[in-house]
């Protein structure tokens, strides 16, 4: 059946029917960085205070089964493109080495075409072509990682009118970065590139935290990025808009307004020095990590209070979400937190793992007047939905081929017109190679492929959430059923480095060319 959506009948003084169409609802879609399923207080977080996220779940609705993927680019691609992980081009964080020194941060200060991930071709149809077509004026402020420099992928390429933040992941693992980027120019930051790879000096004291200020310096991109929000919400606010603001917020390195580490080192008390190794050494890494999430709720309440202000709240769209699971590197403690929630915390249980830690999110929709306040959903649904949702939203053809499948009916509370999955499908070529398939309570899970592996484990979810006994013994016909379902949502990826050779007819795994 068909939903209308914004159509009203508008009476003329002459008493004559005209058909319009109300203003399209503007559309704000925040991103968390590694935000585990259990770090917002809405979903059980009792360290760490998220009072405006918490806000918009009692305005509107928490998801307790929506899915991303396990690391960045691929998580960030499938949100994009609505291709589920088995078909698509980007499958892991492939950092495109093949042009040189790409994790020398001084190189790509002095060459931007050293930064960014591999690019996603020039033909992807992305939601925010989509959406540009339909109308809206797009932006991305936030962390891209679909494409570097002078390639097809930039986002002014991939449907975004507007576009400031990190193009490359790389660059983001510090707050105080060079540069960032405005559309395609570079736009230089008050802070000297620095490598987060560094260790605390053994001749100095780890417990004062004096000797830590050095990590810290000038301009702090999170408080850019909200700044530009703001601004692009203010400038748009007369026409429809798309707001896409993945916030890098809170990936490490571990680096947070002081207002916020002092906090929260008032409310946990010392702790123990993080004192580096692949990101920046850090004093407090418990009320870091904590206050990070803080400033990411704190934006969330200056994007809901810029709204109100411009008399746009009651018509627009917020969505909150997280990329994958908590990370366990950096001085991140997720068990410390309980940041996967209900699901396995520890490390391999998390980011870059296709356990549930690893990706199920957190995902709240809030629309004043049409969603419900305070309402939870258990539809199984994943980020790949949010393309073919909006298209339903606006009453406009979904692209062909796509893998997701609108919500709307569920945000509308028109429980008989959702169309469920009878399964959902996840792979993942890095961390050993992982298979993932979710069929209603039952998870199949298939590990270590990249060494050959093809045994399947098969995890009750109704009866054993942290996935801790393997019942597959005990069901032939459902192990049967996944394995099929892998072998026919598995496609030989286009690029070579996400090849697994157990699954892709033995060819060698190689550098993509």
């Amino acid at each position: 059946m068909m939903i209308l959506i914004g159509w009203v009948p508008v009476f003329a003084q002459a008493k004559k029917t005209v058909k319009t169409t109300a203003k399209k609802p503007n559309i704000i879609y925040i991103l968390a960085d590694d935000m585990g399923y259990g770090d917002a207080g809405v979903y059980g977080q009792q360290k760490i205070e998220t009072p405006n996220i918490d806000a918009i779940a009692k305005n509107g609705m928490r998801f307790t089964q929506h899915y991303s993927m396990t690391v960045c680019a691929p998580s960030r691609y499938i949100l994009m493109t609505s291709i589920n992980s088995g078909r698509a081009f980007i499958r892991g964080n492939e950092e495109w080495a093949q042009r040189g020194d790409i994790w020398n941060f001084d190189a790509m200060e002095a060459n931007p075409a050293l930064e960014g991930q591999l690019p996603i071709p020039d033909s992807t149809i992305t939601v925010a072509k989509v959406l540009k077509k339909a109308g809206y004026t797009t932006a991305l402020i936030g962390k891209w990682g679909l494409g570097g420099p002078m390639t097809a992928g930039l986002p002014n390429n991939q449907g975004f009118d507007y576009f400031f933040g990190f193009l490359c992941q790389r660059e983001d693992h510090t707050y105080y970065s060079g540069h960032l980027w405005e559309n395609e120019n570079r736009v230089p930051l008050n802070n000297k590139s620095v490598n987060p790879n560094i260790k605390f000096p053994a001749d100095k004291d780890a417990s004062d935290p004096k000797n830590y200020e050095v990590y810290q310096q000038n301009d702090y991109a999170p408080d850019l990025l909200i700044s530009s929000a703001l601004r692009f919400i203010d400038k748009n606010k007369s026409k429809p808009f798309f707001l896409y603001f993945p916030s890098p917020l809170p990936h490490v390195s571990l680096q947070a307004p002081k207002k916020w580490v002092d906090y929260y080192h008032a409310k946990f008390g010392d702790e123990k020095p993080f004192l580096g190794g692949g990101y920046f050494p850090c004093r407090y890494p418990h009320a870091t990590y904590a206050a990070m999430i803080s400033a990411l709720d704190e934006q969330v309440g200056q994007l809901v209070k810029k709204l109100k202000e411009d008399g746009l709240y009651d018509n627009t769209i917020i969505m909150f979400c997280s990329d994958n699971g908590p990370a366990a590197s950096g001085g991140v403690d997720p068990t410390w937190f309980s940041s996967a929630g209900p699901f396995k915390t520890q490390p391999g249980w998390g980011k870059g793992s296709l356990h549930e830690g690893g990706i199920r999110a957190p995902f709240i929709v809030q629309w004043p007047g049409r969603i419900k306040p305070g309402t939870t959903s258990d539809l199984i649904s994943e980020t790949a939905d949010l393309m073919p949702t909006l298209c339903e939203l606006l009453n406009i053809s979904a692209p062909k081929g796509i893998d997701g499948k609108s919500y709307l009916p569920t945000l509308l509370n028109k429980p008989a017109q959702q169309v469920k999955y009878d399964h959902l499908y996840f792979e993942y070529p890095e961390s050993g190679g992982q298979q993932s398939v979710r069929i209603g309570k039952w998870k199949g899970l298939r590990s270590n492929i990249l060494k050959g592996n093809m045994k399947l484990q098969l995890f009750d979810l109704d009866t054993d959430i942290q996935e801790l006994h393997d019942v597959a013994a005990d069901h032939p016909d459902i192990i049967k059923k996944m394995e099929d379902i892998m072998v026919k949502d598995h496609h030989t990826p286009a690029v070579k480095t996400f090849l697994m050779p157990a699954i892709d007819g033995g060819e060698n795994r190689l550098s993509n060319k």
